[in-house]
């Protein structure tokens, strides 16, 4: 029988067996993610996408035909998708910027303590709570103590004899500097008891008596704690005022062991403070880590004249640290897993 005209049964030539097609089949890869391959047909498990067969000799199909065993080629399509760049990689040296989280402290140098040289109670108090600002020799507070008339009265009889000797108007046996030495004897009995020199010596100008010890600032200063009141009783020992000269104040820091070989005494830094920038140099660290956070305790010197900075205030710390010539990659070619660094 005559075959039926294509034209009649409107069935159409069929395509020629491409080239392609008559070479085997080598396994099924994922068009997406082609690392994954499988040796039947199918969907990928990673994204569910079907599967196209590779076939021997094709050079249309994933881009890792006939390489060695491990390795993987990307096409530029698939580069441009995932963000693969190269880059260099050289022996240079390296810096990059520190920034740690700081602590604003009290310079231990510039702290003062008032504290009672002996038994007593208060008579008067001064407007000066914790946060005060004072000026240097500004009174605080005032007290009496037991011993307080009979130690002026001693100053006053050596101070009256050292006179009349100078003077000629003593014929006793007693000599300028015996007299001179009961004159320091009255003057020590009075500082025991906590007196400053300067009311010592008003003492000495005017020749009254005071009947109360006033407690003077030794400096310019922020009034820290302040432990005492109108009336209290205290003994001797017990602190009364605490002040601190904030001109130039510290910054700790804790630094990780990884970064403590970088910084050296000296070294300067930055600190920032709600948009205002003070330079800051490195004084000291402690020898011993931390043991719970195994960090090294670091302290900065920063000047700070316009009292922005108040204790206990937190503060960023920022440095550049450099480090020696090394070789050197892009920071995000590694992939850090965390036992293991692979770039």
């Amino acid at each position: 029988p005559r075959p039926t005209s294509n034209r009649k049964t409107g069935r159409r030539p069929a395509a020629p067996t491409s080239s392609a097609s008559a070479s085997p089949v080598l396994y099924w890869a994922c068009p997406m993610h082609p690392q994954y391959k499988s040796d039947h047909p199918g969907d990928a498990p990673c994204c569910g996408m079907r599967l196209e067969p590779v076939y021997a000799g094709s050079k249309s199909g994933p881009a890792d035909v006939g390489l060695p065993q491990g390795a993987l080629a990307i096409g530029a399509a698939q580069q441009q998708l995932i963000g693969v760049r190269t880059g260099e990689v050289e022996r240079a040296p390296a810096s990059h910027r520190m920034r740690v989280p700081g602590r604003v402290t009290v310079d231990e140098a510039r702290s003062y303590r008032i504290i009672a040289a002996t038994d007593g109670w208060i008579r008067t108090l001064g407007q000066n709570p914790a946060g005060t600002f004072v000026k240097e020799n500004q009174i605080l507070a005032s007290y009496y103590a037991r011993d307080l008339l009979s130690s002026q009265q001693s100053l006053a009889y050596a101070l009256n004899t050292s006179d009349q000797l100078r003077n000629g108007q003593l014929n006793i046996g007693v000599q300028p500097a015996a007299a001179s030495l009961n004159v320091q004897v009255a003057i020590d009995s009075l500082r025991n008891l906590g007196m400053s020199d300067l009311q010592i010596r008003e003492i000495q100008r005017t020749g009254v008596a005071a009947s109360e010890i006033n407690v003077y600032s030794p400096i310019a200063g922020f009034v820290i704690s302040r432990n005492v009141s109108p009336g209290q009783r205290f003994e001797k020992g017990s602190e009364h005022y605490r002040i601190a000269d904030v001109g130039r104040v510290w910054v700790m820091t804790d630094i990780f062991e990884k970064d403590r070989e970088f910084l050296k005494p000296g070294a300067m830094a930055r600190v920032h403070y709600r948009g205002r920038t003070f330079e800051a140099r490195m004084s000291h660290a402690l020898p011993q880590l931390d043991p719970q956070s195994r960090t090294l305790k670091t302290r900065f010197e920063v000047g700070n004249s316009g009292f922005v900075l108040g204790p206990d205030m937190f503060v960023d710390v920022e440095m550049d640290v450099s480090m020696p010539s090394a070789v050197t990659v892009p920071s995000d070619a590694i992939l850090d897993t965390g036992r293991r660094k692979t770039v």
